[in-house]
Order: structure tokens, then sequence, then C-alpha cells
């Protein structure tokens, strides 16, 4: 019974890594409301309407921005969400370094932020400094290690700056 819990895992996470090769710059489905999902414990995302205060926020708390620019009907999306957002070692790195920020960039400002930072494959994930000046940019899904570098890359070079 143990290694057939095993051999399941293995095979989602080798699912996973495999549909996160790829990204979505197309062929919209129908989804539901509860295709996000609340990242706890991992990443704790900023609630806000505009960009601005989040900016604001890690301007005031001295920390880089992290936006997650997606669609709902996104798979990698989907995918980083219920296993790289919700991860725990994910989440505390990126709470103590970062505020976070998704944008559905379909609905409210969120066209308008997508189009300002030219974004069209999803996930597209921006890191930026507080005065939203791309640090990092990395188009399409990542998982923990990728994604932790490309914070790791943006902490670097935000002091450099």
């Amino acid at each position: 019974m143990k290694n057939t819990v095993s051999v399941k895992k293995y095979f989602y996470v080798l699912l996973a890594c495999g549909l996160l090769l790829g990204s979505c710059n197309g062929g919209k489905r129908a989804t539901s409301s509860k295709d996000r999902v609340k990242n706890t414990p991992g990443i704790h995302f900023q609630k806000s309407n505009t960009l601005s205060a989040v900016l604001d926020k890690a301007e005031k708390e001295n920390k880089v921005v992290f936006v997650d620019m997606y669609t709902t009907w996104c798979l990698p999306c989907k995918i980083m969400d219920e296993n790289v957002f919700s991860d725990q070692g994910v989440g505390t790195f990126m709470n103590e370094n970062f505020i976070s920020y998704k944008v559905d960039t379909e609905k409210g400002t969120g066209p308008n932020l997508k189009d300002v930072y030219g974004v069209i494959v999803y996930p597209t994930l921006l890191f930026m400094d507080s005065k939203g000046k791309v640090l990092v940019r990395k188009e399409g899904g990542v998982g923990h290690t990728e994604f932790m570098n490309l914070g790791n890359e943006a902490l670097n070079l935000n002091v450099a700056n």
C-alpha cells in the first residue's frame, strides 16, 4: 500500500514538472471561481486594488515586490498556486523578503498592468523594486528551485541598485 502511494506521488510530481515546462499563451477554457487557491501557509499575497499601494507598502518595509501575472484559465498558473506558492519554505522566504501581489490580467486593473508590463505569456512572474522597475522577469511556470533562484537574483539586483 505504501509503495502505491509513493508511485502515485511520484507520478503527480512528474506530471506537474512536465506541465510547468510549458506556458499558457492562448486557449481559454471555462473555469469556476474556486480556481485560485488560497496560499496558506505559503506566500501571503497582498490584497489591493492597485499596484501603487503595493509598491508604497514595499517602500515602507524596504522590500522587493513580487507580482504573479496570471489568468484563471492558465494551467501552469494553477500548478504554481498549488505546488510552489503554497509551499511552506517558499512562503517563509517570500514573506520575509517580498511584498507579493497577484494580478488577474483579465479583471480590474489587470488589463492595464498587462499592457504596461508587456505580458503575453502566463504566468509572467515579475520581481520589481518599490518604484515598479522590473528587476527579474520570468515567463512561464517554474518549480520550487528556479522560483527561489529568481527571488534571490531579484534581492541581489535590488541591493546593487
